[in-house]
């Protein structure tokens, strides 16, 4: 994951499926919001944040057992967003550092990492 977009990747015995998750705020909001005002244009990207990791924090209270793994620090920043949150004191997370992969790469991490337990 990146702060514009997520994979998720559900580790089943089925083929592994990705589903993007983007987030809204895009170059082209971004560059309208900054021809108005920075402030405007860090405000909206704030908002929009939030957004995107209300809504993939929303997907991961479904979950028991779920991986953070990107080369940014957008995976630090979701788990920030919930890690005192009731809802998901029973879920495991785990946070890892990578480079940026395929998504061949990443169905084989995820499937290294989950198959491990």
């Amino acid at each position: 994951m990146d702060h514009s977009s997520a994979h998720l990747i559900e580790f089943t015995t089925d083929p592994m499926t990705t589903k993007a998750i983007e987030s809204k705020f895009t170059r082209q909001e971004k560059e309208e919001a900054l021809g108005r005002s920075e402030s405007l244009m860090h405000n909206k990207e704030q908002q929009e944040q939030a957004e995107y990791y209300k809504e993939l924090s929303t997907i991961i209270k479904n979950y028991d057992e779920v991986i953070l793994f990107g080369p940014t620090d957008a995976k630090v920043e979701l788990y920030n967003t919930f890690k005192d949150d009731d809802l998901f004191s029973k879920i495991k997370v785990e946070i890892k550092q990578t480079d940026k992969m395929t998504e061949n790469q990443q169905h084989a991490y995820v499937r290294e990492h989950f198959s491990g337990h």
